[in-house]
């Protein structure tokens, strides 16, 4: 038996983007329903990074979101780059006056879910999205499936795929696929229990390689190395990633403890040609996805959401189609300034495999020319703080 469904937005994904549009859409007196393949404890559990701009924490406190994000996540005015065995601090607040956040992403996600299940929001946790049809109707369908085997036929006058970077409805709305670049290279990730070993971020190169030291609280720490795409994360005892770790951070201790996840994280970038189809739209990883070294990935998502709450304002509450019909144009503008950025700090960071003597040195040339400018420092922090973000 299929159980018929009726929405005016059916949301496909419960991560930051999915979960955040839905708060914005009900202060706007719009209901939707929310569907992810996930159960909430996977959700709230799957430990994800957590850098957030400054206009992003603004929006979550400032709509409500999130208050722990200002009480729990900590603050941060500037990283530091490290070349050349010295260390120079890219001041965010005398640079652009802004800060980041560190608050990891799922700690974003249960303060999302605990505010939308206490504003009685419909959220169908474990419930599969097979497909998405009738895009160029008005009334287009979600086909899906609940954890009891119930086959939904959910009928919404907008679908919106923020389902992450295997998106379903991504199929729908960009069928020719996008445009993607894979990187030579990839992080080898730990999360330890172990007080922090610097106040700040240090993104460090050296002659053996990258490493980013970073924290998720007071007593964990999550730090990277560069390693090959193709590495097992299982292949390493404690002793020498500790020993890798810290022959990429000269000039720093760092704080050590029992490591309790291991994995490694490929490089991607990618952009779906099309970001809409019809009354089908795409947000979040569903989108884009960029390496981790410049910390878009979620605050991009955020960045959709604003531009999405808008149109779909427009369009659900005075009949005006016209700011849907801006979405794509208007967020690939931000998009792919964020996928610059991410490349610019990836490449400058990273020595490729198969990079020459002359690479090598042009690139701690350009690291130099970064931080000896004030220039080149400020466009960092600008572009690291975020960009404000973009309205119709």
């Amino acid at each position: 038996m299929t159980t018929d469904v009726r929405t005016p937005v059916a949301i496909v994904g419960a991560g930051p983007a999915g979960l955040l549009l839905s708060h914005l859409l009900q202060a706007s007196g719009i209901d939707s329903i929310v569907f992810d393949s996930r159960s909430r404890d996977e959700i709230e559990h799957t430990i994800r990074a957590g850098i957030l701009e400054q206009a992003t924490v603004e929006l979550l406190t400032q709509s409500g979101a999130s208050d722990r994000v200002l009480t729990v996540g900590s603050r941060h005015d500037g990283v530091e780059l490290r070349f050349d065995g010295a260390g120079h601090r890219i001041d965010f607040a005398d640079l652009v006056g802004r800060g980041v956040w560190l608050y990891p992403q799922h700690e974003v996600l249960k303060d999302l879910i605990a505010a939308r299940l206490a504003a009685g929001q419909d959220i169908r946790f474990e419930t599969t999205v097979d497909a998405v049809t009738e895009a160029d109707s008005t009334t287009p369908h979600v086909h899906a499936t609940s954890a009891d085997g119930t086959v939904l036929d959910v009928t919404a006058d907008v679908v919106v795929g923020s389902d992450g970077s295997h998106s379903v409805v991504r199929r729908t709305v960009s069928p020719d696929g996008g445009y993607f670049r894979e990187y030579p290279f990839a992080w080898f990730g730990i999360l330890c229990e172990a007080p922090p070993s610097a106040d700040e971020l240090i993104y460090s190169t050296t002659d053996a390689g990258f490493a980013l030291i970073s924290q998720r609280s007071p007593s964990v720490q999550r730090m990277y190395f560069q390693c090959d795409p193709d590495a097992d994360p299982d292949a390493l005892g404690e002793r020498e990633i500790w020993d890798i770790l810290q022959s990429r951070v000269p000039g720093t201790t760092l704080s050590e403890g029992p490591i309790f996840q291991r994995d490694v994280l490929r490089f991607r970038s990618y952009v779906a040609r099309q970001l809409r189809a019809g009354r089908v739209v795409l947000a979040g990883d569903a989108a884009h996805t960029v390496p981790p070294t410049g910390a878009k990935g979620m605050n991009l998502a955020v960045a959709d959401v604003v531009l999405l709450h808008q149109a779909l304002d427009a369009l659900l509450n005075r009949g005006d189609e016209g700011l849907l019909d801006r979405y794509a144009e208007t967020a690939s503008a931000r998009i792919w300034k964020a996928q610059h950025f991410s490349w610019w700090m990836t490449s400058m960071l990273h020595s490729a495999p198969d990079a020459s003597e002359f690479d090598d040195r042009r690139r701690h040339a350009e690291l130099r020319t970064v931080v000896e400018s004030r220039a080149g420092r400020e466009y960092l922090a600008e572009a690291y703080t975020g960009w404000p973000h973009a309205t119709f």
